[in-house]
């Protein structure tokens, strides 16, 4: 169980305003071997957290690169899970390691998608900053001109996120500017603890112009940690028939808190309107809710 929240505007009105605010939860046993968020790839360019899982080392849940490609998955709650399955948290990992754009990446993995346990994935190409001024570009690109030309329409048709679930509609979408909630159903599908987390993820989101940059962590990180229960909840029921109720009922908070399982890595993820990148984690340890360690990357997205 996992649950995202993101909001994106490729092309903030403010230069206070954010072009991607997104807000995430992990969940798992608190026995599966991972490693915290950092650095990895030929350039030391993939910043995530790593599965060591036996098998399945090397994948991921959510990661993005200083090339601004973003990638994040969700299991889809499922009671009966296949053993051979591939794992999907290699869905991520190839995404962060490729040139491939991300409607294309995903128009792959549609075709692939019965290989693999229900998921949902969102794949995003975030833009560089804006290049410098025309008449800096022109001493160097001189004779150019339509190299110059590409630079900038590239750089002027802003960020794009793209969504697929293997358990949905047969081809990935490109999603319109705004706000979205995403858990272990379709995107969007309106549990009712999703609907609860998205509206505590939007009051937050409302505020974000007017408030420091630490102070907006520190109230997303609130939103991800919120254990009220939302209960009942018909929908996450018949999805999840198969389960034992009380099972389910530990599911219903944005903050999944069981004995050996439950939420057990918060990350945000800002990007600003000029490119600059502020990755926020914050990890269980030592298999311990009473014990957790916060680290932030900053860096610029690059061409």
């Amino acid at each position: 169980m996992c649950i995202i929240f993101f909001k994106f505007d490729p092309r903030p009105v403010s230069k206070n305003a954010y072009r991607l605010i997104l807000a995430a939860n992990r969940d798992e046993f608190y026995s599966r071997p991972s490693k915290l968020a950092d650095f990895w790839g030929n350039n030391n360019e993939i910043l995530s957290g790593l599965d060591m899982e036996e098998g399945k080392e090397g994948g991921t849940w959510l990661g993005i690169s200083t090339r601004g490609k973003l990638a994040a998955l969700t299991n889809y709650l499922q009671p009966q899970l296949d053993r051979q399955a591939r794992g999907r948290g290699e869905l991520v990992t190839h995404f962060l390691t490729t040139d491939v754009d991300s409607l294309s990446y995903l128009k792959k993995v549609s075709v692939e998608g019965h290989l693999y346990n229900g998921f949902n994935l969102i794949a995003a190409d975030l833009r560089p900053r804006a290049p410098c001024p025309a008449s800096g570009l022109g001493r160097h690109l001189t004779g150019h001109k339509e190299t110059l030309f590409t630079l900038q329409k590239s750089t002027a048709k802003g960020d794009v996120i793209c969504y697929y679930g293997n358990r949905g509609e047969p081809d990935p979408i490109v999603l319109t500017p705004g706000t979205y909630g995403l858990s272990n159903a379709l995107l969007e599908t309106p549990w009712r603890k999703l609907c609860f987390g998205k509206q505590l993820f939007l009051e937050a989101v409302e505020r974000s112009q007017a408030l420091p940059k630490d102070v907006l962590i520190a109230d997303l990180l609130d939103v991800l940690n919120n254990e009220e229960a939302q209960l009942p909840d018909p929908a996450i029921e018949d999805q999840g028939r198969e389960y034992v109720q009380p099972i389910l009922s530990k599911y219903s908070a944005v903050c999944v808190r069981c004995p050996g399982y439950g939420t057990r890595t918060n990350t945000i993820i800002l990007v600003d309107a000029d490119g600059h990148v502020t990755f926020t984690e914050r990890s269980m340890l030592d298999k311990d809710p009473s014990h957790w360690e916060t680290s932030t990357h900053e860096f610029t997205l690059q061409s």
